[in-house]
């Protein structure tokens, strides 16, 4: 019999649904139902791509033996982290906090009023590697409520206690000023430090892709011409899209190497990882006219939009890491979709084309991943590359491959990376010509306006076939919906972007700020946990409270909004204070800091809809390299977006005004002199 997963629209607590644990959702009735039987909570958090999720729940949660135990003496309560990031973050901080680690599934055993006192992630069903078993953890905890709960009472306040007791308010400049340009120096010279020259990136494996550091250090670079900057960003995109972390075939990245080398990758594809990469690739070309940037950047594009759009016309969260092996036995495999042996080779190509694609694609007898299995990736070869038979062999492996089982996918659609993805599409799609990307950009906006926003312009973070969940936006969500619609806008000239901008980011103002310049990632009136979560460092997406710097500065630069441009220049205040120590993990906020220094400039395309010479102003505009710089299009006398506002045509001719600040230099109708104006 289905537990009370099965009328959640989570896709991954509807894989739980049929479990023998009687799982309650996060509620205030799961709290209520340990208090009433005087038993502990178990908190399971994970998601629908999660691997080792997938195992956890195969070897113990779908035991009956191990529900029996469960059932029995614990309320066992599942949350999908994507859905609930405020409930993951406040755990995940006393897991970290206690074990010096962390990660998915998250195991976190509770007090009937939601107070931690046992962590871990995942645990065996048997003792393994120096873990205990999961049954052993169950004992042990049983045992301690039983016996020792007023020690267990203790423990869980004292870590309530230490939370609380945590704050950012110290780590904040007293002037709440946005980072100098020394300053900004210093968080370049610190990434310098730790740059893999060998195999770009930072750091060692695992490896994850640095998308946010990418587009600060891009910023750098045309802002100051740092040339180390530049090469930083190009051995990093370049190793990338040659290794195993890109999908070949189908385009997309994968979440992150398990090695140094860009290799072999962890095989989920998450929306926001490929959204922030569509558009680092793009600002690439954008900066350098590179050819592998252009590529990577309209691939990527490409498969959100073949395989993440949703029917409703936004985009899944994510597709599964596993899949079937095809054995006929049910068995699911990591990467199973994805590699390919020799013989496989052979199967699909002949003997001759085979050996090809083997050198082509670094497919070996040994493998680069598991049973002799290779990940396919593009080494560097010497000599000329014969791209018609590199391009034939890909399309008949990439047949070959639809008709392997597919991944699992997350249909859930999330608000911020929903808007991540908006940004990126509708940049592509103006970049390279095409319209198709822009529209399913501007697909994407509409969904969110008309499911995820409600009567008062608050957002709904999550929505399944067309229906919102419950769960509330949090900071990320109306960060990253506004920058999309800002990108939008400027992309389309439809101006009503700007004002569905402006409804979130005064939600921003008044729910998750406060009077000194900080950020919360909850609105003041959400549900209140045991800490009021607050996080201004990068992790796998922008961190909500720079995402919010960075729109509420574009916003203001298009509309002079004085209001916005100060509470984005206090926000940016904890990039000041943490730029220099940590900038690997804040590096939106060095990108968004790259941009105040900057200006943002702000570029107004004036001229009739359509007319040649007002699209290639607006091109140019598009085009320009200057750290931020906000656009806007209109027609002559628009007024949707107050930068448009009293800005003529030049002699009857469509002409581009640039202004910081809303002092503006002479207008220009010519977009080579655009051009020149908008270099960083």
């Amino acid at each position: 019999m289905p537990n009370r997963l099965a009328h959640e629209t989570s896709p991954y607590l509807l894989q739980h649904a049929d479990n023998p644990v009687d799982w309650w959702p996060w509620s205030a009735a799961a709290f209520e139902e340990a208090r009433r039987r005087g038993v502990p909570v178990l908190l399971s958090v994970g998601y629908s791509s999660c691997h080792w999720c997938h195992v956890m729940a195969h070897e113990s949660f779908e035991d009956p033996a191990t529900a029996a135990l469960l059932n029995e003496h614990f309320v066992s309560v599942k949350v999908d982290r994507e859905e609930r990031p405020d409930v993951d973050a406040v755990y995940m901080e006393a897991v970290q906090a206690a074990t010096g680690q962390g990660g998915w599934p998250m195991t976190v055993f509770l007090t009937p009023d939601a107070e931690p006192f046992y962590f871990g992630t995942y645990f065996p069903p048997e003792p393994r590697h120096g873990m205990p078993s999961f049954g052993q953890i169950l004992d042990g905890v049983r045992s301690a409520w039983a016996d020792r709960r007023d020690e267990v009472g203790e423990v869980a306040g004292r870590i309530v206690a230490d939370l609380a007791g945590r704050s950012l308010t110290e780590s904040l400049p007293a002037d709440r000023r946005p980072p100098r340009p020394e300053e900004l120096h210093g968080a370049l010279m610190g990434l310098t430090r730790e740059f893999d020259a060998v195999h770009g990136g930072f750091g060692g494996a695992p490896k994850f892709p640095p998308s946010m550091v990418l587009e600060f250090l891009l910023r750098h670079h045309a802002r100051t011409g740092s040339e180390g900057a530049l090469e930083m960003v190009q051995a990093t995109c370049a190793a990338m899209a040659r290794g195993g972390i890109y999908d070949q075939l189908g385009g997309g990245f994968a979440r992150y190497a398990v090695d140094a080398t860009w290799t072999v990758p962890h095989f989920e594809k998450m929306l926001y990882d490929n959204a922030l990469l569509c558009r680092t690739y793009a600002h690439l070309w954008r900066s350098t006219g590179s050819d592998l940037a252009r590529r990577i950047a309209v691939g990527t594009a490409d498969f959100m939009v073949r395989e993440l759009r949703t029917e409703q016309g936004g985009f899944a969260s994510a597709l599964d890491a596993d899949s079937d092996d095809g054995s006929g036995t049910g068995k699911h495999v990591e990467g199973a979709y994805y590699v390919w042996t020799p013989g496989q080779l052979r199967a699909v190509l002949g003997d001759e084309d085979a050996e090809f694609a083997a050198t082509t694609f670094g497919v070996t007898e040994e493998g680069t991943f598991e049973e002799g299995a290779s990940v396919l990736q593009l080494p560097d070869t010497e000599g000329p590359v014969d791209a018609e038979r590199v391009a034939s062999v890909k399309r008949r492996l990439l047949a070959a491959r639809e008709e392997r089982p597919r991944p699992g996918r997350d249909d859930k659609v999330v608000a911020s990376w929903n808007g991540l993805a908006i940004a990126a599409l509708a940049e592509t799609g103006a970049y390279f010509n095409r319209p198709d990307l822009i529209q399913a950009a501007t697909d994407a906006a509409d969904l969110l306006v008309r499911v995820h926003m409600d009567w008062h312009a608050r957002l709904h973070r999550t929505s399944r076939d067309g229906t919102p969940g419950a769960n509330s936006g949090v900071l990320e969500d109306y960060a990253d919906v506004a920058e999309g619609f800002l990108t939008l806008a400027s992309v389309t000239g439809e101006g009503v972007w700007v004002e569905f901008a402006g409804f979130f980011l005064d939600t921003v103002l008044l729910q998750f700020t406060t009077e000194d310049g900080a950020l919360y990632d909850t609105a003041a009136d959400a549900e209140a946990l045991i800490r009021r979560p607050q996080d201004p460092t990068d992790n796998a997406t922008p961190s909500g409270w720079t995402a919010a710097a960075g729109a509420l500065l574009s916003y203001a630069a298009l509309t002079g909004s004085n209001l916005h441009r100060d509470a984005a220049e206090r926000a940016l205040g904890i990039v000041t204070a943490l730029g220099g120590r940590v900038p690997r993990f804040i590096g939106w906020g060095l990108a968004v800091a790259e941009a105040a220094l900057d200006g943002p400039r702000e570029v107004a395309v004036v001229g009739p809809q359509g007319d040649p010479a007002t699209v290639a102003l607006h091109r140019a505009a598009l085009l320009g390299t200057a750290p931020g710089a906000a656009v806007a299009l209109g027609a002559p006398g628009a007024d949707e977006v107050p930068l448009l506002q009293d800005r003529p045509l030049v002699d009857g001719r469509p002409a581009a005004y640039v202004c910081r600040h809303f002092t503006c230099e002479r207008p220009t109708t010519d977009p080579e002199e655009l051009t020149e104006r908008l270099r960083g």
